[in-house]
């Protein structure tokens, strides 16, 4: 099967796609044929192993899992062993590493569910990422209707992501992007507008219960007052590794303003939220850009320029 390989740690040109043998399913797992995958701020930071402490959990000279990619959405095409709730030919969608390829195999009982009815396979495979670091971030701070809550880099893909999250919670939503985007963060469902080119929030003197640095631009220090007392700062790139797991701490005795750095987990639970949030016109995947699976590198590049908006997506088959 065709897949992308990075058979070292390095910058984007360490990907290729070459052909490697098929994944053979296990006890309790189902082999997807994947349609398309996707290209995440998530798989440059594996492939770079930047902070090097990612190495410990993706091999320390070199990584354990050569294939890339994390997000796919495709046809079951086999069915292991003491596999319930999917059978061959089931359209579905997910989180799995090794998803940059033709086939991957994911346990049955892990972040796999059937596709959303209506929603193509390139929109299924521009899903679960975003969204699931969105909910581990919102789940640490409890929104519910009438707190306040501001995203900072509301228009990447765990910003999209975390609009349509907050939104249906009830929260009242404040988006910070540029000015091109803010027309979709509007159509998102976002209550107010603010445009990083012309204001900076941190100086407007406007108070939250929740703000959310879904694209690791800022820190704690720079924030805080824009933090209610009682609120929390939420930071989500590996970018400021080193301080603020001292901050989470340290935070939890000290002052009332609390600081969070969740780790996502990527279970079936999210794939089902949204999946959810999706059949009840409450959630759309946004994509910025498509690329075939021969141009991963060239995808690769875009999403590191940090311009990107949403997801972007990698065609595996003809009918992504």
């Amino acid at each position: 099967m065709r897949a992308v390989v990075a058979d070292r740690y390095g910058p984007p040109d360490v990907l290729h796609v070459r052909d490697v043998e098929r994944p053979i399913p296990k006890k309790g797992e189902v082999r997807v044929n994947v349609h398309a995958s996707s290209v995440t701020r998530s798989d440059c930071g594996f492939r770079s192993a930047k902070p090097f402490i990612s190495r410990f959990f993706t091999g320390l000279r070199r990584p354990r899992r050569t294939v890339v990619g994390t997000e796919f959405a495709g046809v079951v095409e086999t069915v292991g062993a003491d596999v319930t709730g999917f059978s061959v030919g089931d359209e579905v969608f997910g989180f799995r590493g090794g998803s940059n390829a033709e086939f991957v195999c994911v346990p049955g009982s892990g972040a796999i569910a059937h596709k959303p009815v209506g929603m193509n396979f390139g929109e299924a495979a521009a899903t679960c990422d975003g969204a699931s670091i969105a909910r581990a971030c919102l789940k640490k701070v409890e929104l519910r209707e009438g707190k306040r809550i501001l995203i900072y880099g509301a228009t990447g893909a765990i910003g999209t992501a975390a609009v349509q999250l907050a939104k249906a919670t009830g929260a009242h939503v404040t988006a910070v992007g540029n000015t091109q985007n803010l027309d979709l963060v509007r159509s998102l469902g976002a209550d107010e507008l603010i445009d990083y080119l012309t204001e900076d929030f941190t100086k407007n003197g406007q108070t939250y219960d929740v703000v959310f640095d879904a694209v690791g631009k800022h820190s704690f220090h720079r924030c805080r007052a824009s933090v209610k007392e009682g609120g929390a700062f939420i930071e989500t790139d590996l970018g400021f590794l080193w301080h603020v797991p001292f901050l989470a701490l340290a935070t939890r005795w000290i002052g009332s303003r609390k600081v969070n750095l969740p780790v996502p987990v990527y279970s079936k639970e999210d794939v089902l939220h949204v999946k959810e949030l999706i059949e009840a016109g409450r959630y759309r995947a946004v994509i910025d850009r498509t690329y075939p699976l021969e141009d991963v590198v060239e995808a690769t590049l875009y999403v590191e320029t940090g311009e990107k908006t949403g997801n972007v997506v990698l065609t595996v088959s003809p009918t992504a």
